[in-house]
């Protein structure tokens, strides 16, 4: 048997381990789950036989050195910052590495070693980063192969809750981590390139200049900026394109409402507000308003925000009983972002039965034989239910293949990488049709932009 030692149960872990355990027999696998909490491992395991559940605390050095020594392969699924002790320790033990996560400095550092030791640290291999990677790169090598010089490259990706499951006025749910979504395009401006021009959009106007898109048989949706398109330059080795763009996808009114949070200074996350544990709901809002001896709160928030009190944009507020004064925020120390992050997860959180949905949408714009041509490629993907969302999916399970694909020698290419390589996307694409991760790509008349 050939261990697996899977680092992290949490809510991404469902389907990577299903998928996995669901191979065991064939490939003769072995998975050791691992977590801070031994009953989060058990419930992953299904009490399979060829899994076992143990609790890991990757703080301890001694005990995560002893679970990797043990490992053909590790899968890091913890916080992103988490991945680096375990990367040296697989460095030392002379094994592969699996994370979702985002390259960081500290992983590249590893790269001369890794290759030294001829092993493979693949990063970056879930949804986004990973599956945006794989789809790009395929299409874009696709371009490039048959003579086409890339003009325009747009990528849109969001995780959204089905419509099935679509119940309240902001038409969003947490399908992934909730912090995340508070403190998105937060730390500095967004940036971008449009007709070959740098673009820069501050925080503060983020959520106010956004693209519309179309997705056939799922409507309208939204999108605003990330915070660093920039970077894909090098990455997708895109030099001379004229625009680089990418996004977050929400359904349409969302951007604007979360914006009355920006504006108020909600999703702030650099100081503690006082005596938090026992302020009410409506007492964190009036925190950020004006004192007025007379005006109530909603009075005051509807006129720093202008919105009447028959805008869709109040009701929005109101469903999220936001000035309600019996409900106790119950964090102590706790910044606005916190707080904020407990409010919405009260209306917010994916039920048992509730199915999120995940949405890519790429755009590749390219001259070839004098000719501007458009490609557009477009994936939904559909959860199940609470524990095996599209998310967990989406995530997992590009995650998972990889990771058999380095055991099986198909992966070979060693050092600290992305999945931007044929041996890595072409397979982990196909494989993926199978679990309903499938792109549609469309040709369609070339959208160029006004410079202006």
């Amino acid at each position: 048997m050939r261990t697996i030692l899977i680092i992290g149960a949490g809510r991404s872990a469902s389907s990577l381990i299903q998928y996995l355990l669901n191979k065991s027999e064939e490939e003769k696998l072995h998975l050791i789950i691992g977590d801070l909490s031994l009953a989060s491992a058990q419930s992953k395991t299904n009490n399979h036989r060829n899994a076992t559940a143990i609790s890991l605390d990757v703080f301890d050095k001694n005990q995560r050195n002893a679970a990797i020594q043990k490992a053909d392969i590790v899968i890091s699924m913890l916080p992103a910052h988490l991945h680096i002790e375990v990367a040296r320790d697989c460095i030392v033990y002379k094994k592969h590495m699996v994370t979702a996560s985002y390259v960081s400095d500290a992983m590249q550092e590893l790269d001369a070693l890794a290759k030294e030791n001829n092993l493979i640290l693949m990063n970056e291999i879930g949804l986004d980063p990973g599956i945006d990677h794989m789809s790009a790169m395929k299409v874009i090598n696709e371009i490039r192969a048959k003579g086409g010089k890339m003009l325009l490259f747009e990528s849109f990706c969001g995780g959204l809750v089905a419509p099935e499951s679509d119940t309240n006025l902001w038409n969003y749910k947490f399908t992934w981590a909730p912090r995340n979504v508070v403190l998105a395009g937060q730390g500095g401006a967004a940036k971008f390139l449009q007709e070959g021009t740098y673009k820069y959009i501050p925080y503060w106007n983020l959520f106010r200049r956004t693209e519309f898109l179309e997705v056939e048989g799922y409507g309208r949706f939204e999108a605003y900026s990330n915070r660093d398109s920039l970077k894909y330059i090098d990455i997708y080795g895109l030099k001379n394109i004229l625009t680089l763009y990418r996004g977050t996808i929400r359904r349409v009114g969302f951007s604007k409402a979360w914006n009355m949070f920006v504006q108020l200074g909600m999703t702030d996350d650099s100081y503690i507000m006082e005596d938090s544990e026992n302020m009410s709901y409506r007492q964190f809002v009036n925190s950020f308003l004006p004192y007025h001896p007379t005006d109530s709160v909603e009075s005051k928030m509807r006129l720093i925000l202008k919105i009447d009190q028959d805008d869709i944009m109040w009701d929005k507020l109101l469903e999220l009983d936001l000035f309600n004064p019996n409900k106790k925020v119950g964090l102590q120390n706790a910044s606005p972002a916190q707080i904020l992050e407990k409010i919405l997860g009260d209306s917010w959180t994916l039920q048992a039965k509730e199915k999120d949905m995940i949405v890519m949408y790429h755009k590749f714009g390219y001259e070839i034989n004098g000719k501007k041509e458009q490609i557009d490629s477009k994936m939904v993907c559909l959860g199940e239910n609470q524990t095996y969302t599209a998310m967990a999916k989406s995530v997992g399970l590009p995650v998972a293949m990889a990771t058999l694909l380095i055991l099986n020698g198909k992966i070979k290419t060693p050092g600290v990488q992305l999945p931007i390589r044929e041996e890595v996307y072409l397979p982990i694409l196909k494989e993926l049709e199978e679990y309903g991760v499938i792109f549609n790509e469309q040709a369609v008349p070339y959208l160029g932009y006004n410079p202006e």
